[in-house]
């Protein structure tokens, strides 16, 4: 259906033109007509009409000051100027504004009809664009919480894959380097710090979900999770790696707001914690923080920053370089350990290097937290007296160089030997991988769920040690053990085609001949022949 509006001073002009509209495009379209630009911008107004066809001259405001005044409310109004008039600067204004045709009265039954035509497939082509912008939009609107959801699960459970990230980053528009957490905790009362019936409330709260979540995301702007028990994670992206005090206090009346909405909406009681600002990647330590700021305090809204949460540290001690320290000898990146453990050593000197014995205490707390974590990784045997040389030759040394020596060579070798292990870890794997192989590449069947279940990992991750050992994956692998022998064969014995075929572990002769020409560059028959 199409609403068409008439503007013209002449009546005889108006009814010429309903009666081919409606011979034309009987039932296809609603009519209504004004003959002074005023009442036409009023009609406008209230009709709304899809196709206007407009008169230059009328009575009072002129038509191309009314469609001035139409375009102003209603940007999809597709313009037919019929006048009298053919003055360059009537027509040019009107092409300015869009106009779709300009016609020169009086107009012939078949022009008009023809104009018409295309204005209503003007009209179609852009209801169907509007169509697609809002089913696209409606299936945004369910994909979004999706991808939302995915962004803070790799976060909170450390995904390892930081180009996953930046997908998700990419696809939710995220720009900046920071961010924080805030947690939802519901429940059906607070007594203290803790919330009562916690799985009945997370499900009533998981009916309401999505109630929930418009509600959430006008007062908190950011990414909204799902419900993981009875809470529900908010990441909200910063640019700054700090937020100034005005903004926090905003921030937490903002969420003493929100608890009290959603209270009101789901008769489910709510708390808030919120974590300070952390790089973008570290986003799920800020999250701890939020959990921890509700458990230190009874309050319904509780930031990092109000409660007692976490160390605490005298104004200037390296926190940061002692968090990398240990971050890099989790990777086993000895050089990197080395660096860090310099620099925490330059701190120490330069502001306490009056006192000796805390720094040889520091060094010692140090090294023992870097062994324990190589011994955490698995695969050593612990002997309670390993260390029982430490503390004696720590008391015995003397210069700030010494221990210095003492606590960078201990830090290194903790390091040296976590990355020691990966990398054997990664070579035993993958030469007993061979040796099955080596052992079995005769079969049909052979795979590499089977491999990988003979060196007890998962195939995803044999699969990737495998490529990074050998620089091969496995199915060019074994296809090369399969190629150098059938070459042997070939070369030394007498056996036939088809038994060399089965003899290397393929059942098609005619796929054998091709998978050997590829590699060696002639047939099978013409490598026997030349050798």
């Amino acid at each position: 259906m199409y609403k068409i509006m008439l503007a013209d001073d002449e009546g005889i002009v108006i009814d010429s033109l309903k009666f081919i509209i409606e011979k034309e495009f009987a039932g296809d379209c609603v009519i209504e007509s004004a003959k002074t630009g005023r009442s036409v911008i009023e009609l406008a107004e209230s009709f709304r009409p899809d196709i206007a066809v407009m008169d230059i001259q009328m009575p009072g405001i002129n038509g191309i000051d009314a469609m001035r005044e139409i375009r102003a409310t209603n940007m999809h109004t597709v313009f037919i100027v019929m006048s009298a008039y053919d003055k360059f600067d009537y027509a040019k204004e009107a092409i300015n504004m869009g106009v779709l045709e300009y016609l020169n009265k009086p107009v012939e039954r078949e022009k008009i009809v023809q104009v018409l035509r295309r204005a209503m497939g003007m009209i179609d082509r852009e209801r169907e664009k509007r169509s697609q912008d809002l089913l696209i939009r409606e299936k945004m609107e369910s994909v979004i919480p999706i991808i939302e959801n995915g962004l803070i699960q790799n976060l909170l459970f450390h995904e390892p894959f930081e180009e996953d990230i930046e997908n998700f980053k990419n696809l939710l528009g995220i720009s900046e380097d920071y961010a924080y957490m805030a947690v939802l905790v519901c429940g059906e009362t607070q007594e203290g710090n803790h919330m009562t019936n916690a799985v009945g409330a997370s499900i009533r709260v998981q009916n309401a979900y999505r109630e929930i979540r418009e509600i959430t995301g006008a007062y908190l702007p950011g990414m909204i999770g799902s419900v993981m028990a009875n809470k529900i994670a908010v990441f909200i992206p910063c640019s700054a790696p700090k937020i100034e005090y005005n903004e926090r206090i905003l921030l937490i009346e903002k969420a003493r707001e929100l608890a009290r909405k959603l209270k009101s909406r789901t008769e489910v009681t709510f708390r808030v914690g919120i974590g300070s600002v952390k790089p973008l990647y570290e986003a799920a330590e800020s999250y701890n923080e939020a959990l921890n700021a509700l458990v230190q305090t009874t309050s319904r809204v509780a930031h990092v920053d109000d409660a007692p949460v976490g160390t605490l540290y005298e104004e200037n001690y390296p926190a940061d370089i002692e968090k990398m320290l240990f971050e890099l000898t989790e990777k086993g990146d000895v050089n990197g350990v080395v660096a860090e453990a310099n620099r925490f050593y330059d701190w120490m000197e330069e502001n306490h290097g009056v006192y000796i014995m805390d720094i040889k205490l520091k060094c010692m707390e140090f090294v023992l937290w870097a062994e324990h974590i190589f011994y955490e990784s698995g695969g050593r045997i612990y002997h309670f007296r390993s260390r029982k040389d430490y503390l004696p030759t720590l008391l015995e040394l003397k210069s700030l160089d010494e221990i210095r020596a003492w606590f960078v060579d201990k830090m290194g070798n903790a390091c040296q030997n976590i990355a020691m292990k990966k990398e054997s870890q990664s070579v035993s794997v993958v030469e007993k991988a061979r040796s099955y192989i080596d052992s079995h590449y005769h079969k049909k069947d052979i795979s590499l769920d089977e491999v990988s279940r003979s060196v007890d990992i998962s195939p995803y991750y044999f699969s990737k040690i495998f490529k990074e050992e050998t620089g091969r994956n496995f199915v060019e692998y074994i296809t090369e053990i399969r190629m150098n022998k059938a070459r042997e064969l070939l070369a030394g014995s007498n056996m036939s085609m088809k038994e060399i075929c089965s003899e290397i572990g393929y059942s098609d002769p005619n796929y054998f001949s091709r998978i050997f020409k590829k590699h060696t560059g002639i047939t099978p028959t013409e490598y026997k022949e030349k050798k």
